[in-house]
């Protein structure tokens, strides 16, 4: 999957928008909380939780992302991850960070 395919998808998101976060894209929901961010080319972070992001760590493509002591999330490597997996994991991340006024714009 291509960069800019990842980029749509987390912007099609309600009330997603895209920042600077230290010289590198990323991406905020709400009142600027950031749910994924781009380190570096081909590359996304995710902010899933430690929980989901242990349960998934496993598939093609996601590995843990360590911060400090804890696991804020995952690292997709987008040219192997699966698509459907991406979107999943966006939603997610999306959905823990998202105000409950923007969670209700998505129908189930």
């Amino acid at each position: 999957m291509e960069l800019d395919r990842a980029v749509a998808a987390v912007l099609a998101l309600p009330g997603v928008t895209e920042a600077d976060h230290h010289g590198r894209r990323s991406f905020r929901v709400g009142a600027g909380t950031v749910l994924a961010t781009v380190p570096e080319d081909g590359v996304l972070h995710v902010l899933v939780g430690e929980e989901l992001a242990r349960a998934v760590a496993a598939q093609p493509g996601v590995a843990l992302l360590s911060w400090g002591a804890g696991v804020p999330g995952v690292r997709v490597d987008l040219a192997v991850v699966a698509p459907g997996l991406l979107d999943e994991l966006l939603h997610a991340a999306w959905s823990r960070r998202a105000p409950a006024s923007l969670r209700r714009q998505l129908p189930g």
